[in-house]
């Protein structure tokens, strides 16, 4: 069972998300489907409450995803709550990312996967067949394991999600907003012009969820966000999802144990099973609570010897 899928699939996904203007305008010209609660006022979000008793954004029941019929993830059930930072941990090949990725439908880009259960986003069904997969990525945006910026100026990189989408108005600002919120207008105001392929991985990787900002999104998705940068961008990097936490709602897989105890509210531990044969591996979550207690008196003893590094 691949967590990360083949390298032919991992191609479509990135063309997908890269190159495929034509799919995302025509996106924007279907009819406005009512995906979930984003255009509510922020001012209803907040991170005074327990996070248990914040408002529940995804909502999932008994899901299984699979490849070409093998299961991938099984026996997922688990709700998401709005202002918080919940965390995927687990072995290589648990089916983390593939988790992640059924939260806005990137699966849907792999011809052989499907999902079983159910995801309700906002109380409404994430997989109805009336719901548009590209409105759902407008809301629910991710953020890859490595940054992606398009071969365009840092400006373009910004503006290329809302004007694919008809989001033209104030775009400008909406531009400024965006880079305000990655931590990364004062690095890049005087340059906005210059190619994006010039700046540092850090950067890039900002500059990656700058574009996620500026569609105005719900959620934010971030696949090891970290994974391929230097210490101290990753530094910048938490200290961003920190802030943007009281506004977004953040799902984020992660190898490091170190990250997840710093910057997650929630955690989920999945580990991987084998079959009696041993030969089909499948990803189940084994414990899933406040960060705190996973890292500290977990209710698992399979938790515990992972975040102790016993295992893994």
């Amino acid at each position: 069972m691949p967590e990360s899928v083949t390298d032919e699939e991992h191609t479509e996904i990135e063309r997908s998300r890269r190159t495929d203007e034509e799919l995302l305008s025509r996106g924007s010209d279907r009819a406005s489907l009512d995906v979930g609660g984003a255009a509510r006022p922020r001012e209803g979000y907040g991170t005074q409450a327990h996070i248990w008793q914040r408002e529940k954004v995804f909502e999932l029941s008994d899901v299984r995803i699979s490849y070409a019929g093998v299961p991938a993830v099984r026996d997922v059930t688990m709700n998401i709550h709005k202002n918080a930072i919940t965390a995927l941990i687990g072995p290589s090949g648990c089916g983390k990312s593939t988790l992640l990725r059924s939260l806005n439908r990137m699966n849907d880009l792999i011809p052989t996967a499907s999902l079983d259960g159910t995801v309700h986003y906002h109380g409404e069904d994430l997989y109805a067949s009336t719901v548009d997969p590209v409105r759902v990525r407008q809301l629910i945006g991710m953020v890859f394991q490595k940054p992606n910026p398009f071969p365009k100026s840092i400006y373009e990189n910004v503006a290329f999600g809302p004007k694919v989408l008809g989001m033209k108005d104030d775009l400008d600002e909406r531009v400024q907003g965006a880079l305000e919120g990655a931590a990364l207008w004062d690095e890049v105001k005087d340059r906005l012009d210059s190619n994006a392929l010039g700046m540092s991985g850090g950067q890039q990787q900002r500059l990656c969820i700058a574009r996620a900002l500026a569609t105005d999104p719900d959620v934010i998705l971030m696949d090891e966000p970290c994974s391929a940068l230097d210490p101290i961008s990753t530094g910048k990097i938490e200290d961003l999802m920190l802030e943007l936490r009281e506004s977004y709602s953040i799902v984020i897989v992660t190898h490091n144990m170190q990250q997840a105890a710093r910057v997650s509210d929630a955690t989920a531990f999945l580990i991987v099973e084998l079959d009696e044969a041993g030969k089909q591996r499948t990803g189940r979550i084994v414990e899933y609570d406040e960060t705190e207690k996973v890292f500290t008196n977990p209710s698992d003893s399979r938790t515990e010897d992972y975040v102790t590094g016993k295992v893994g």
